[in-house]
């Protein structure tokens, strides 16, 4: 049978639950006990660019800015370092060499994730997507120049119409892209980045409960308010974003995922998206576990070998599919009941119908 006892395995056994898509299923686990959490390290603070493009329309204008503040607000909660270009006067210069400038001068090799977040207008000529800045234009062939000395996690969430072409050309190891489009021609108006805005620090976002909004859960949440507005509005909706984070460039529709886990593929044969995204935070708050920095990067690499693992199911005997789910499962269970867990602040005990032996 399975044995869990107190707050840190309830803890795993929520995260676990999500990882296999709902509920457990393997035969025997019994968190071990270890000699006590390692060493805290300094957690590394997410750098965050905040890019705000020409409005055009006043209208406009007001809605940019409005997500710009949210995106602040998050910021300031998470206690990450934050640049906003495009709000201010940028003279000498324009905000493009700004926009290039800010970048030179960011580390390029780092364990702090970099964000770049596109708020604005963008277009397409049937060749080339740009996203429309005070001054010249930023092209998605531009913005990939930029970016190809930085050898760092990173994310960019382009929230633009038209933006989707930016994620064929910013896809990369190690990167989570987001664009607001699935196609260049989605040329209209696009309200994913208000909704992304409010999502990145909605608790209701949170949907495997860890305290933390990853930026996987806000792009479905996103997605999922885009389609209720057209719905409601009963108008043909004309923007269905994308993320990106396996670097093939083809990006999956929110639609494909279930709960957290992407059940239709771009490609029959293509790996699937979300794995990355659902491991990227914007900063630690204290609603969830206290890790350390390091100590989150081990269980995102536990994780991430369950998720990866999830995979192979259809692929590998039934036998030895769970057999070797247990030991991956032990391990990270090993983790949570070695490391610090704040109990005042713990995620809810999971329902006790999602534990269940195989």
């Amino acid at each position: 049978m399975i044995a869990f006892c107190g707050t840190k395995s309830y803890i795993f056994l929520a995260r676990a639950a999500f990882l296999l898509g709902g509920y457990l299923c393997f035969s025997t686990l019994t968190l071990l006990s270890s000699s006590g959490p390692p060493e805290p390290m300094a957690e590394l603070p997410t750098r965050v660019l905040i890019v705000v493009g020409a409005p055009g329309e006043v209208e406009f204008g007001t809605n940019f800015t409005r997500q710009a503040t949210l995106w602040q607000k998050a910021c300031q909660q998470a206690q990450c370092s934050a640049t906003t270009i495009g709000l201010t006067d940028s003279a000498p210069t324009n905000d493009y060499e700004l926009l290039k400038q800010t970048l030179d001068a960011e580390p390029k090799e780092s364990a702090a994730a970099l964000w770049l977040v596109l708020i604005g207008h963008g277009t397409f000529d049937g060749k080339e997507a740009r996203f429309n800045l005070r001054g010249p234009d930023v092209s998605a062939a531009d913005l990939a120049a930029w970016l190809r000395p930085f050898h760092r996690p990173m994310a960019v969430i382009d929230s633009s119409s038209s933006s989707a072409p930016f994620l064929n050309k910013l896809s990369g190891t190690n990167r989570v892209i987001i664009t607001a489009t699935r196609s260049g021609n989605e040329q209209n108006f696009a309200r994913f980045g208000q909704y992304f805005a409010e999502a990145i620090c909605d608790a209701q976002a949170d949907l495997d409960k860890d305290g933390e909004v990853s930026l996987l859960e806000a792009f479905l949440m996103s997605a999922r308010r885009v389609a209720e507005f057209y719905k409601i509005e009963v108008r043909l909706a004309t923007e269905h974003a994308l993320l990106d984070d396996n670097g093939d460039g083809l990006g999956t529709q929110a639609d494909w995922f279930q709960g957290l886990r992407a059940v239709k593929k771009p490609q029959e044969h293509a790996a699937a998206d979300g794995l990355l995204a659902q491991q990227f935070h914007l900063g630690v708050r204290d609603t969830g576990a206290k890790l350390s920095g390091e100590q989150r990067r081990q269980r995102d690499v536990l994780e991430r070998s369950v998720l990866l693992h999830r995979e192979k199911k259809n692929q590998m005997a039934e036998d030895q599919y769970y057999r070797e789910l247990e030991k991956l499962l032990l391990e990270l269970g090993r983790f949570y009941d070695s490391n610090p867990i704040n109990p005042a602040t713990a995620p809810l005990e999971p329902d006790k119908e999602h534990a269940h032996q195989h």
